[in-house]
């Protein structure tokens, strides 16, 4: 394929490997997860181009891909890269989100098995 073809969204999705087959490709354009320079589209017949940027909204992320390439077949990994530029944010540090861990004061709540032994032998119950 030439520089400047056109090729069909779906199709294009599947080789650069952002989707497991082309069938799930057409489903997230279908259910508007994919905006096609900052517009949303809902056709998986919709032609992209090289310089097209595509923002795709996956579970836990938000993929921002500048088309360099049509695909012409769905190759390694190595091979999908040179499809596109990736523009993505950098993802946020999970350490951040996760709460603190609870401490309690000694002495409060239950005690530990340690200290039921400590408790057992100061009243001689060994």
């Amino acid at each position: 394929m030439e520089g400047t073809a056109r090729q069909r969204i779906d199709k294009w999705l599947f080789f650069a490997r952002v989707a497991k087959s082309r069938s799930l490709a057409a489903k997230f354009v279908q259910a508007g997860k994919v905006r096609l320079n900052r517009e949303k589209i809902d056709q998986a017949a919709h032609s992209v181009k090289p310089g097209d940027v595509l923002t795709i909204s996956l579970d836990r992320r938000i993929l921002v891909l500048k088309i360099l390439l049509p695909g012409t077949r769905r190759g390694p990994f190595e091979e999908a890269r040179t499809l596109y530029e990736d523009l993505s944010p950098p993802p946020e540090a999970k350490a951040a989100e996760l709460p603190p861990v609870a401490e309690r004061d000694r002495g409060a709540g239950r005690p530990t098995k340690r200290e039921r032994r400590e408790i057992d032998r100061f009243e001689g119950r060994d």
